[in-house]
């Protein structure tokens, strides 16, 4: 795009501001800005626009987009949701159909990645930052070795889409290929690329966060549906015969990547869509809730949930919407192609947006100035005819990584990871010594390419070392197997 041509494109749609600097930019900044905005969708800009909330210009609170009804503010439109958590016979029938599922190569996994690790005072992608309690793996090393060991189990793979953002799809693809792909093969890693949305001021005016470059952020975990469609993916999967996927997000190093009784409850049951959830641990806890609304399984963003009803309680004291849904879910393929042609409504969020002021000078704002918009993969739900719920315990598969320090950070995630190893290593026969609150005395990792149960560690001890180790309780324990055929040991 030439300059008159960008020109006249900004003052049709008011946006003529995006060029206030460009006379002082350098000819390489210049080109950029040009290409950044030919680029811009200007017809979706004019939609978010309209979604701007009425009292936009007195700084008013983001609402829902349109067409996504809540149904009201308070807790009397929604109902608690049951989640099932199956008898033995019931769960022993589940992993089968989800062991011949996946014998069959009829079984992908989704990992959703956009996000960068700046929260966490990492530079880079999130899935790059370490989190091995001895190792200091990154998170992407242990989605993958869970892949790897599934791969080892049952004779198949189970292909990976990585959903990465703009800001850092080229430094996760490189993460990847200087690892050797953890192991696996790259045939079957797949990359997609999320979509990018500009931040509006409350006037409508896109945001420029230096003099020569728009600012864009992703556009939620909605925009996997297009995402998939637009990159191939869905093709990628008819092809390969996979009819299951398997989602998850990167900062949860602790989830049970395509668990076969998790699989198999989804296939039984008939659902399009599953999904598991766990109980929430206080009513301040920012988790999604699944809730009823009119008989229906919706979903509630922990940004949308009227505070009377994360505070409900029951008559026994507890509360009354004991379940969140950490994201960790399972599609029917079919049905994620029949959502992603119907679309998404965006959903607005009032940020705090760094942007080139007068001067040209970059400036951080300290109140919110602009609003984000994205999309949430629950809005699809309506579009699903059977959504199940399916139980699981949280210290087994839930230690998020989102803060630098204290609750859901590194550390705190790292050690729910050792407390569970630990467990693992107990059951299997192997003496850990433990404090007074159960966890262990020295840091404990196990690859999950090396074992992913504690049945499965105990073979796996067995043959490598012909009996349990009775490891020195004062030195850290790991245990690893290596890639076939390739090195992915730091």
């Amino acid at each position: 795009m030439n300059l008159d041509a960008a020109r006249l494109l900004l003052a049709a749609h008011g946006q003529s501001h995006l060029l206030s600097f460009y006379d002082r930019l350098e000819p390489d900044d210049q080109r950029s800005l040009l290409e950044q905005i030919g680029r811009i969708d200007f017809g979706l800009v004019d939609r978010l626009k309209a979604l701007l909330p009425a009292d936009r210009a007195a700084g008013g609170r983001a609402g829902d987009a349109p067409g996504t009804d809540r149904g009201g503010d308070g807790a009397s439109a929604f109902s608690p949701v049951s989640a099932t958590r199956p008898e033995p016979a019931e769960r022993a029938a589940a992993e089968r159909r989800g062991v011949a599922a996946l014998r069959a190569g009829a079984v992908g996994a989704l990992l959703v990645a956009g996000g960068q690790g700046t929260r966490l005072g990492f530079p880079g992608p999130k899935g790059c930052c370490p989190i091995g309690p001895v190792s200091g793996e990154p998170l992407f090393f242990f989605h993958a070795r869970k892949l790897l060991a599934r791969k080892r189990a049952f004779g198949r793979s189970v292909p990976l889409y990585v959903m990465t953002s703009a800001g850092n799809d080229g430094a996760t693809r490189r993460f990847f290929e200087d690892r050797d792909y953890f192991g696996l093969d790259p045939e079957d890693v797949f990359f997609l690329v999320q979509g990018s949305c500009p931040a509006l001021d409350p006037q409508g005016r896109m945001i420029l966060e230096a003099p020569g470059r728009i600012f864009l952020s992703p556009d939620g975990h909605g925009g996997v549906l297009a995402a998939l469609e637009a990159s191939g993916a869905f093709a990628d999967m008819r092809r390969r015969g996979v009819e299951t996927l398997c989602y998850f997000q990167v900062d949860n190093p602790m989830v049970n990547v395509a668990d076969p009784v998790f699989v198999g409850f989804h296939l039984e049951t008939g659902a399009e869509w599953t999904m598991k959830a766990c109980e929430r641990n206080g009513p301040g806890e920012k988790m999604g809730m699944p809730v009823l609304q009119g008989g229906r399984v919706t979903f509630l963003e922990y940004t949308e949930q009227p505070l009377e009803l994360r505070e409900s309680l029951g008559p026994d004291g507890a509360l009354r919407f004991r379940w969140g849904a950490p994201a960790i879910h399972a599609f029917s393929v079919p049905f994620l192609e029949r959502a992603a042609g119907a679309g998404l409504p965006f959903h607005l969020a009032h940020k705090k947006v760094p942007f080139a002021g007068p001067g040209g000078v970059v400036e951080t704002p300290s109140s919110p100035n602009a609003y984000k918009f994205e999309k949430f993969v629950f809005d699809a739900l309506p579009l699903s005819r059977n959504v199940q719920c399916l139980a699981f315990d949280r210290e087994e598969e839930y230690s998020p990584v989102k803060n630098a320090t204290g609750d859901k950070s590194p550390a705190a995630a790292k050690a729910d990871l050792s407390r569970k190893w630990a467990r693992w290593l107990r059951a299997a026969g192997v003496e850990v010594p433990l404090d007074e609150a159960g966890f262990p005395l020295r840091p404990v990792e196990i690859d999950p390419a090396f074992a992913d149960g504690p049945a499965a560690l105990r073979d796996a001890l067995s043959a490598a070392s012909g009996g349990l180790p009775r490891p020195d309780p004062s030195a850290p324990l790991l245990l690893r197997a290596p890639s076939v055929g390739q090195q992915s040991g730091r």
